[in-house]
């Protein structure tokens, strides 16, 4: 028996059929239509709905490059399941290269908004009722902020057993076991019992290849962890699991002036340990930034000019943080050798 057709907005994807639906968001005020787009590629088999989207926040870029790798695979045959992929939900944002709405607010704190609302509001509630209550698993994916820079890493509530399985099968050495924020999509889905996690890694406006091959793997890694593609019999076999950070610290300037960082994106750090210097361009007066607690640096600024205030460091806290730094290090290296998806570029016969 065939498997029964996948709908969105009126279009119906038949089992085994690929297809690109547009939602209609709104009219630009030069009268030109703007519309999501979204990718579906619905299995013959019975399978999760996956939900893959990005650019929530315009600027964040290295998602969208994922999703249209992540199409081209030779795999994408064998699915079993339904994938939706969205790579640009805020379009607004995404045409103007920025994070926000024309209005200045964020997408991601709009959900799961409302049909007469602000333009947030009014997105944020057709993508949920045309797009996230069809799916089973949410995968979302995200950058820094302009000039910041963030290590690979999973966010996800570790207290939701789905999100838990999701966000350990994703394989990043790091993972936050992060709160929910309000209007978030990930505090959306957790409401109507939809594990999801979110993949933040490099920077907004910029492509990161390191972040993108992690991206494109990690996402592998859950597909085959909800049976939706086939385990793959690779000669490397990894025992290493994510380490979980319960807690993590921006760590902020406390003055003005040319900031000079002393250890790089993803270094282990110990407790009081130096990680850069706040000075005037001229004089003597100097600023020793130090860290609040052992850990591993999972995201910095790359602006060396600062205000007080400004973010410069992302902490996350490890007890052990040997351990976890072990655990980067390998990940960082073994990354563009890895067979597990870049091998034929995963021909059928690997399966």
């Amino acid at each position: 028996m065939q498997r029964a057709p996948f709908e969105i907005n009126g279009v119906k994807v038949e089992a085994g059929k690929r297809a690109t639906v547009d939602l209609a968001v709104a009219q630009l005020y030069t009268h030109t239509p703007l519309n999501i787009p979204v990718q579906i590629v619905h299995g013959r088999q019975d399978g999760p709905v996956l939900l893959v989207c990005a650019a929530i926040h315009g600027d964040e870029l290295n998602g969208v490059e994922i999703i249209r790798r992540l199409l081209k695979l030779k795999v994408m045959s064998q699915l079993k399941g339904t994938l939706v992929a969205v790579p640009i939900v805020n379009v607004f944002g995404f045409i103007q290269r920025s994070r926000y709405l024309p209005d200045r607010r964020d997408l991601n704190r709009c959900f799961p908004g409302v049909k007469k609302g602000s333009l947030g509001a009014r997105i944020a509630n057709l993508f949920c009722e045309s797009v996230v209550r069809k799916c089973t698993h949410v995968i979302d994916l995200h950058t820094g902020a302009v000039h910041r820079s963030n290590l690979p890493q999973i966010w996800g509530a570790m207290n939701s057993s789905g999100s838990n399985e999701m966000a350990r099968a994703f394989g990043t050495p790091v993972v936050l076991d992060a709160t929910l924020p309000d209007g978030s999509l990930r505090s959306f889905a957790e409401s109507i019992n939809i594990p999801v996690i979110t993949y933040e890694a490099g920077e907004a406006l910029r492509f990161n290849e390191l972040s993108i091959y992690a991206g494109i793997r990690g996402i592998i890694n859950v597909m085959r962890m909800l049976g939706m593609l086939r385990s793959h019999k690779s000669k490397k076999k990894s025992n290493r699991s994510p380490v979980i950070a319960n807690q993590s610290q921006w760590v902020r300037a406390e003055t003005d002036g040319v900031f000079r960082p002393l250890v790089e994106l993803g270094a282990s750090v110990k407790k009081h340990q130096p990680l850069a210097t706040i000075s005037a361009p001229f004089g003597d007066a100097e600023l020793t930034v130090r860290a609040p607690a052992s850990g591993i640096v999972i995201a910095r600024t790359n602006i060396p000019l600062v205000n007080e205030g400004e973010a410069l460091f992302h902490v996350a806290f490890y007890e052990k943080v040997s351990e976890i730094a072990r655990h980067v290090e390998v990940f960082q290296s073994e990354l563009f050798d890895d067979e597990l998806i870049f091998a034929d570029d995963m021909e059928e016969e690997s399966y």
